[in-house]
């Protein structure tokens, strides 16, 4: 029988950043709401539905910084991301 996955461990954050879509262009405010090695919880002002599949987060408004990620769910103003 296959071991189930174990989530990697969250930390509770609460820490402003930025995503920015369309290659560095349309930088949106987030908050980081928790966040781990495989990925992170991101709430937004707007509805997170908007979001395309991939994206870019930095933790400051520069589009060269950050890390690539894939939206893997979207409820409301939150989306779950994953580290690309």
């Amino acid at each position: 029988m296959p071991q189930p996955k174990k989530r990697a461990a969250r930390k509770s954050l609460s820490q402003h950043a930025w995503i920015t879509l369309d290659g560095g262009f349309a930088a949106r405010h987030c908050l980081v709401q928790d966040i781990s090695v495989t990925g992170a919880k991101i709430t937004m002002d707007d509805d997170a539905s908007q979001l395309p599949g991939t994206i870019r987060m930095a933790f400051a408004r520069d589009a060269r910084t950050g890390r690539s990620c894939q939206v893997v769910w979207r409820r409301g103003k939150s989306a779950g991301i994953k580290f690309i």
